[in-house]
């Protein structure tokens, strides 16, 4: 113990002289002496990367070791360190590496040339002592055990802890798992699927940093609050470039305000909903009932219905998206219109053959017609420039608009009261309608500007190293405007998460979907959208689907995009739920989805469910005393019910969550609150690590009262 206390203060010596190192780098970097901006950039990023990277340890730097049949040691942590005085001999082994994976899946029957392995126990940076395995012998898997135990019967905190630690071979196989299109991760609750899924990107960072760091990695969770929980384990595994966000937060600016009926979260779900876009739009792109008559200086021009549907099917049969096809149906206007206009303007006197005045005439013309509000108005009327929110709001807000493209269904009189299932919506309109062109503000040029005038700068201060031996330019020398646009962008300060979490276009290296049995057609869409290599770390549980637009299996969702490539596996074993609690949501879980097995857990608790029949006047006090009564203990605790229940969350907003003790609220109205209401339930009586409790007035639902399973009848103190 004591040697192990002594080496490990040295790793800690090791880091503090790093960073300090580091940390001068970084200074010297950012005063840039010598550098283009452009170079000062790429080394402060580079050196605020490594900062962050060593900013990680401070709390279980090294956490195992592991002790070869040949004698070799090697301590395994959360990051490598190095002796560059000795060759670069590793101190200090990343969890990551290959040589470190025996730590994980070497066992006293296949124990991978190891003889011993040892897990550290620490508080801060000291270690506090350990548990140890022979391998070789059956015996020695009793320790592993033990730290396993240890790890998933601690009380829970605020958020969700990494598993660096303690990760399982079954668990570790998945990790690793080099897969290069789409990796289903499938597990019941409490098989640690989400953080399996956040350690595989770690992972995959670590070992291909270079193809995906620059683009990033989006992470998909099904709810702010889920992100919050989950949203420190990648950087305590000392990545940062990651984004998290929620399908609503897919269309930067888009606020979610309201909640969709469960038939029009059907309909904008599916991909028959593409039609219904399409033909909004087409339903926009109007004839003129009667002809529209625009009076210029020297003629009066007349719009008609015939001139307009020319003009229309031109635009349409260009390809284009709407607003820029809008170029192609003003051309075939304004083409009729001058026509017709210079054939009445120079009768008498003007001819085709005399193409230059011919010409200057229509130059005229279009000039007049370009400032005329009449005809600016007959356009915007005929081929009105649209954005995805507007299109959609006056959709949604106009039945007539609905019948006309056969989707009633959708309406609601609050066009702007986006939901969830409106933002696949958009995110295709952004494509179809295509870019709405806004002039630069004077703030966005100058800074434009003066970073150009920066680069050129740089440029003539180099410039000898350009010429040529008679002093002409070389072709190096020529600077593109992509070049220059490039190098602004490069210029943009922001980290890579905080860039593409604000730009809708951005796409993404791996993007990680959790809850992923909730996403509709429409959802997949979008996300695809965003990862053109498809490549998808991809978590759920389709017990516990409650979406009606969801996935009823996978390859219903995943063969349209990545045939043949994408994987699934399936993790089998229960870290979270103790034995007892297990038994029961098992029960309801056969009930409704008796083809699924429930995952096996790996502990018991010591502690049966309870229940209390209460009136309903008497919840208010008995919730009360259950979080009274919880608030004393260490860990978390949460009041699980239907919307009606003061105090209690549905149970739709704690999937993935876990919590020490929960108190399940009325479960009979969980049950036929919507059409998902068997799965709500299972997902409510799942949360628990340590203690269930079951409040109600009406009699339990057969699925608990019909099952074998004994709830105790306790007081609420229990």
């Amino acid at each position: 113990m004591r040697s192990e206390r002594a080496y490990v203060v040295e790793l800690y010596e090791k880091l503090d002289a790093e960073r300090a190192r580091v940390e001068d780098r970084y200074q010297e970097a950012l005063r840039g002496t010598g550098t283009s901006l452009v170079e000062r950039d790429v080394a402060v990023r580079a050196q605020a990367r490594e900062l962050k990277r060593l900013g990680v340890a401070d709390h279980g730097l090294c956490f195992g070791r592991l002790d070869a049949v040949d004698g070799e040691r090697r301590y395994i942590g959360r990051i490598g360190l190095f002796d560059e005085a000795d060759d670069y001999r590793p101190l200090l082994v990343d969890w990551r590496a290959p040589v470190a994976r025996p730590f994980y899946t070497a066992t006293g029957a296949s124990p991978e040339g190891m003889r011993r392995r040892r897990q550290l126990h620490s508080r801060g940076r000291e270690i506090t002592g350990y548990t140890e395995e022979v391998l070789g012998r059956p015996d020695g898997e009793a320790a592993g055990d033990a730290a396993l135990l240890a790890a998933v019967n601690a009380p829970r905190g605020e958020g969700m802890r990494d598993i660096v630690a303690t990760i399982q071979a079954e668990q570790d196989r998945i990790i690793r798992l080099d897969h290069p299109g789409v990796l289903v991760i499938e597990g019941g609750p409490g098989t640690g699927k989400t953080v399996v899924a956040l350690h595989r990107v770690a992972y995959l960072l670590y070992t291909h940093r270079e193809r995906i760091e620059r683009s990033g990695v989006l992470v998909v969770g099904p709810n702010p609050a889920f992100l919050n929980h989950i949203g420190r384990v990648l950087p305590s595994l000392g990545e940062s470039d990651v984004v998290f966000a929620t399908t609503g937060d897919l269309v930067p600016g888009l606020h979610v305000t309201a909640e969709d009926r469960p038939e029009a979260a059907e309909v904008k779900g599916s991909l028959q909903v593409l039609d219904v876009l399409r033909a909004a739009i087409a339903d926009r792109q109007r004839l003129p009932e009667e002809p529209r008559h625009i009076e210029l200086e020297d003629v009066v021009v007349r719009l008609d219905a015939p001139t307009a549907e020319w003009a229309r099917q031109e635009a349409r049969d260009s390809g284009l998206p709407h607003n820029e096809a809008r170029a192609v149906f003003l051309e075939i206007v304004t083409y009729v219109l001058t026509e017709r206009a210079i054939g009445r303007i120079g009768k008498g006197w003007l001819t085709r053959e005399d193409t230059e005045a011919w010409e200057n005439v229509r130059a005229d013309l279009l000039a007049e017609l370009a400032e005329h509000p009449d005809f600016a108005a007959a356009v915007e009327e005929l081929w009105p420039v649209l954005t995805p929110q507007q299109l959609l709001a006056d959709l949604y807000s106009s039945p007539d608009r609905l019948l006309a493209v056969g989707a009633e269904a959708l309406y609601r009189s609050d066009g702007h009261a986006w939901t969830v299932s409106d933002v696949p919506l958009l995110d295709e309109l952004v494509d179809l309608l295509g870019e709405v062109k806004k002039p630069r503000s004077n703030a966005e040029e100058a800074a434009e500007t003066e970073y150009a005038a920066g680069v050129l700068e740089i440029l003539q201060t180099e410039r000898h190293d350009l010429m040529d031996d008679e002093d002409h330019l070389l072709a190096q020398d020529l600077l593109h405007a992509a070049d220059l646009a490039e190098r602004f962008v490069e210029h943009d300060t922001r980290d890579v998460a905080e860039r593409a979490a604000a730009d809708r276009d951005w796409t993404y290296r791996h993007v990680v979907v959790d809850e992923a049995q909730e996403l509709s057609e429409m959802d997949w869409r979008v996300l695809m959208r965003r990862c053109p290599s498809r490549s998808f770390t991809v978590v759920g549980d389709l017990a516990q689907r409650r979406s009606p637009a969801g996935a009823a299996t996978w390859g219903a969702v995943l063969d349209r995009y990545v045939p043949g490539r994408w994987a699934d596996r399936e993790l089998t074993v229960n870290y979270r739920t103790p034995s007892e609690i297990m038994e029961l949501a098992a029960a309801v879980l056969a009930g409704f989805a008796p083809d699924v097995t429930p995952p096996e857990s790996v502990r018991s608790c010591g502690v049966r469910p309870w229940r209390r029949q209460v009136s309903r006047a008497e919840f208010a006090r008995c919730i009360s005393e259950f979080t009274e009564s919880e608030s004393q203990r260490e860990g978390t605790s949460i009041v699980i019910g239907p919307p009606d229940v003061p105090g209690a969350v549905v149970p739709s907003d704690t999937k993935g969550l876990e919590f020490d003790a929960v108190l399940l609220v009325e479960p009979a109205r969980v049950l036929t609150g919507n059409a998902q209401g068997a799965a709500d339930l299972y997902v409510a009586l799942t949360r628990a690590t340590q203690r269930l409790g079951i409040l109600h007035e009406e009699p339990l639902p057969d699925l608990l009262a019909g099952s074998e399973v004994t709830i105790e009848t306790a007081v609420v103190r229990q």
